[in-house]
């Protein structure tokens, strides 16, 4: 039987379900179901992003996207609008009830952030970020190439 070469995809995903789990927990009292701040965030971030550009940066399909935004909308956190130059498309826009809980997730990001890199000094958490912005560079051109093939 064939040896793992290293736990490192393991450990990453183990770390990603607890840090998901603490913010699910914190994000239930505003209404949100698992995952869904990490959509609030990025259309924060993207006002005015359209569905298949937040599945594309999330890498998640079209219909996970649907629901979270769906859910979003009768929260009151997030509107949808008509794009402009293509009327059968749609962009997405945090309302100020969205804006306003955006803060708050952020500050609970921060709080995970100093809780994950605790004990590490500034140039090795420097350098955690360059590996893992690496480890995603080399990812999303990977996934790219597999959601292009499967068209």
């Amino acid at each position: 039987m064939k040896n793992l070469d290293n736990n490192l995809l393991r450990d990453i995903g183990t770390l990603s379900r607890a840090i998901h789990y603490m913010s699910d927990v914190e994000n239930k009292r505003y209404g949100l179901k698992k995952g869904q701040f990490i959509f609030l965030t990025r259309i924060c971030e993207n006002p005015n992003i359209s569905f298949i550009e937040l599945s594309n940066m999330l890498k998640v399909d079209k219909t996970t996207t649907t629901k979270a935004v769906n859910k979003l909308i009768d929260l009151n956190y997030v509107k949808k609008e008509t794009d402009k130059q293509d009327r059968r498309a749609y962009n997405l826009i945090a309302t100020e009830e969205g804006k306003k809980l955006y803060d708050e997730i952020i500050k609970q990001e921060n709080k995970q952030i100093e809780i994950c890199l605790e004990g590490f000094s500034s140039e090795e958490k420097e350098l955690v970020l360059n590996f893992v912005n690496r480890i995603s560079r080399n990812v999303d051109s990977e996934w790219m190439k597999i959601k292009s093939n499967k068209k």
